[in-house]
């Protein structure tokens, strides 16, 4: 399967670049996929995606969080046609 790691994305505010993204892979030309290792899920891991996928032009993201005794439990999807659960 295609994959590309840690991609730089560049953001343009007013035609100036402003920043430069760099999401942990991006799957398939059509997933975004964020890798964390956390005690507890945070909603910054959310808006992150959400800035991925608005400035990829992709629709769908998973967040995996290794840090769970199951990987099924540390499996979240997001999506900008869904609305967000928190």
């Amino acid at each position: 399967m295609q994959f590309a790691r840690q991609v730089g994305i560049p953001v343009f505010y007013k035609g100036e670049l402003i920043a430069e993204h760099r999401p942990d892979l991006i799957v398939a030309d059509e997933v975004v996929v964020e890798v964390k290792s956390v005690e507890r899920f945070n909603t910054v891991f959310l808006a992150q995606m959400l800035t991925y996928l608005r400035i990829t032009g992709l629709h769908v993201g998973l967040i995996l969080n290794f840090n769970r005794s199951a990987m099924k439990d540390g499996v979240r999807r997001v999506s900008l046609n869904e609305p967000l659960r928190l």
